[in-house]
């Protein structure tokens, strides 16, 4: 059966968890489950373990920051149901590229890449050529330069 809806992007992951799978001790019987995605498990990792930051960390799986705040929030969520309620927690590998390595992601590599997509982002918006074009040739107001010039074009009354 073919998967309906816009495809999924492909998330890039620095590699895969050692450990699938954690369990509460001292709950009696089969506890219920928690599943944790490979990207919710990734997002974890890079914003509460390595501490990027979310933008840094959403650059790192290739995603929107909007999209990684979302899966991070998700992930939270299970995490905490898990641990407040003593359930399994487990990790499922899902579609997601792995291989990124933490040495490809430098913070000199970030610093590029950040570049990059702020640069993509004013060519598709234009801001760089009207810019240039438009402000090359005038002068810069300040607002100082507005509020004097209103002050000696209103007349004082005595």
């Amino acid at each position: 059966m073919k998967k309906k809806g816009r495809p999924k992007k492909v998330r890039y992951i620095q590699n895969l968890p050692r450990i699938v799978q954690f369990s509460p001790r001292g709950k009696p019987g089969r506890p219920d489950e928690v599943e944790l995605s490979i990207e919710q498990f990734e997002a974890i990792k890079l914003a509460d373990f390595q501490n990027f930051n979310q933008f840094e960390a959403a650059v790192s799986m290739r995603l929107s920051r909007a999209s990684f705040g979302r899966i991070l929030r998700q992930a939270r969520g299970l995490l905490a149901d898990a641990i407040v309620n003593g359930k399994i927690i487990k990790i499922r590998v899902g579609d997601a590229q792995i291989g990124v390595k933490k040495s490809d992601f430098t913070e000199q590599k970030l610093v590029e890449e950040i570049a990059k997509f702020k640069q993509s982002a004013d060519n598709l918006l234009g801001q760089n050529k009207t810019e240039e074009t438009c402000n090359s040739n005038k002068p810069r107001i300040s607002p100082q330069d507005i509020t004097e010039q209103s002050a000696e074009k209103t007349p004082h009354k005595a």
